[in-house]
């Protein structure tokens, strides 16, 4: 009988903030952060951004505690923030802020990213969520990374957050992704044999100089650098708690449910990056809105077909994991729209109300700053 991974989940977001009385981007004071950090001690840390937070949840056994804890971490940050008059937002991209007038964060570690990047770390005014599942197992962990590979292109069509940039419709639910994939090593993981090739892979390029570990990988999803866990990135922020949840229960379901296969001694079939790659943008363009390919029909199949796919293929995982009700809560994205089809709800309506570009923008980023505090 093969030994169960632990299957244990953290959460972590990265949150814009803005000016309240303005909604524009702005630079998170010094006094803020320590004020976060004496109520979430090392769960709070700046991000490459001055303008961005980033907070972390604590190894959660299930997803209740992790909603305690992440609604808990919501909710510090955005009474903190109230306090010096700005507002934290969970969303990739803010709609109107200009990359030109954004700036890093002083410290040894940006420093040197900044140094590295050029002229490509100017334009990261992007933030995600990364989803950590505990696997222990180091051979475990790569084999499962090879095989949900393939469920990363539903995640991101459910959490796309990021329509806007300057001010401009992108025409994409999910501009983040195009302004990352200009980092290096970015993208979907390549396939690897087993753990000891990926240690031989980076340890050829550490030992290059060019980086200094595995955690300047910034795969859509990869063995984390840090923890014995498989961490999902591709993710856009999703400004609902809630649907925040929904798609963290499901990495952890799909994980579970590709475990569950190994037992049985079957797997998930193993697609080329070629084809997963293509609906990888079908998430970034569409959304949920044009659905994905199914390779084992060889046909675009509408995303609430997939998605009741993927829910009755987790069902047994989910009441094992006790989190049914985020799973099936998952069609609530899809009834209520992801974030990116929501905030362009909100720009048309507002538009056709009053006929001025700017009020409607203002409007979607006022948005954005309700959702985030509405399951709180």
């Amino acid at each position: 009988m093969l030994t169960s991974p632990s299957l244990t989940m953290g959460i972590e977001e990265e949150y814009l903030l803005i000016r309240s009385d303005t909604l524009e981007l702005t630079e998170v004071p010094q006094e803020l952060m320590d004020d976060c950090a004496a109520e979430l001690g090392s769960q709070v840390s700046p991000e490459f951004l001055r303008c961005q937070v980033e907070v972390g949840t604590g190894i959660c056994a299930d997803i209740s505690e992790a909603r305690e804890d992440l609604k808990r971490l919501r909710g510090t940050v955005a009474r903190i923030a109230g306090r010096y008059g700005l507002a934290p937002l969970a969303v990739s991209c803010h709609p109107t802020a200009s990359w030109q007038d954004q700036h890093h964060t002083e410290g040894e570690r940006y420093n040197a990213l900044q140094h590295d990047l050029a002229g490509v770390a100017r334009r990261l005014m992007i933030s995600g969520m990364h989803v950590h599942i505990g696997i222990e197992n180091d051979d475990l962990r790569i084999d499962l990374m090879n095989q949900f590979t393939y469920f990363l292109p539903h995640l991101l069509a459910l959490s796309a957050s990021s329509p806007y940039w300057q001010g401009q419709d992108t025409g994409l639910a999910s501009y983040r992704m195009i302004t990352f994939d200009n980092l290096p090593r970015t993208g979907l993981p390549p396939h690897i044999n087993d753990h000891s090739a990926f240690l031989r892979s980076v340890d050829t390029i550490v030992a290059t100089g060019a980086i200094e570990d595995a955690t300047k990988i910034w795969w859509d999803l990869r063995p984390s650098g840090r923890f014995p866990t498989l961490e999902t990135r591709i993710c856009d922020n999703s400004p609902r708690l809630e649907h925040t949840l929904s798609i963290a229960a499901l990495n952890q379901c799909l994980l579970r449910m590709l475990w569950r296969l190994r037992t049985m001694n079957q797997r998930w079939r193993h697609y080329d990056a070629f084809l997963v790659g293509e609906n990888r943008w079908r998430a970034m363009r569409y959304g949920m809105d044009e659905g994905l390919i199914d390779f084992g029909r060889g046909e675009v199949v509408a995303f609430a077909d997939l998605l009741e796919e993927m829910i009755e293929l987790v069902e047994e995982d989910a009441d094992f994991l006790n989190c049914s009700a985020e799973i099936e809560a998952a069609r609530n994205i899809l009834a209520e729209g992801n974030s990116s089809r929501r905030q362009r709800a909100v720009h048309a309506a507002e538009l056709e109300r009053t006929g001025d570009g700017d009020r409607a923008m203002a409007a979607v980023i006022g948005s954005l700053v309700e959702e985030f505090s509405a399951d709180l």
